[in-house]
Order: C-alpha cells, then structure tokens, then sequence
C-alpha cells in the first residue's frame, strides 16, 4: 500500500498508510485530531531498475546544459558485420532486409 503525506495546521506534516481506494478520503491527525490536508510531492523513485533510474537521472542533468558533441557517435559494431544475437535454429531461416 502506499504512504500519502497530509500536513495538519497544528502539529505539521505525517504520513499515511492507506489503499489507493481511499487515497481521497478525509484523514484526521494522529497526535491532535485535526484534519489533515493532503500534500503532493516527488515520486519514490527509488524502487526503479538502477538502468532507468540512471537514465532519469542524465536526462535530469542535461536539460539546463547539454552535452555538445563534434562528431557523431560510433554505434559500436561496424555496418555490414553480422553479429550472433541467439542460438534458436529457427532464427537463422528468417528473412533478411
């Protein structure tokens, strides 16, 4: 279940632990009793794969200062070179472009 985060004009901001079918229903303060306004914030994005995450994160960094390049990249094998990809037989009889 998710954790949504309320602010109480009296105590301050708490957590929640709630189904996301009750996520727009009133939610009271533990400590006062008060009601609890909910507040949006940033995802958690830490239970993202590490690759993703990486990704979000380059393009997080370059969109105030992208890098500039002077030449464009290699794509890493030679145009032409035919590369073995998998080991299923039945891949070999597949038509070519």
């Amino acid at each position: 279940m998710p954790a949504y985060s309320f602010c109480c004009v009296v105590c301050g901001q708490f957590e929640f632990v709630r189904p996301m079918a009750a996520s727009g229903s009133d939610v009271w303060c533990p400590q006062c009793g008060g009601p609890g306004r909910r507040v949006y914030g940033a995802p958690a994005l830490r239970a993202l794969d590490a690759g993703v995450r990486r990704a979000l994160e380059v393009g997080e960094r370059s969109a105030d200062s992208p890098q500039v390049v002077s030449s464009v990249p290699s794509a890493g094998r030679r145009r032409g070179s035919v590369g073995r990809y998998t080991t299923d037989p039945r891949h070999a009889r597949l038509p070519r472009p």
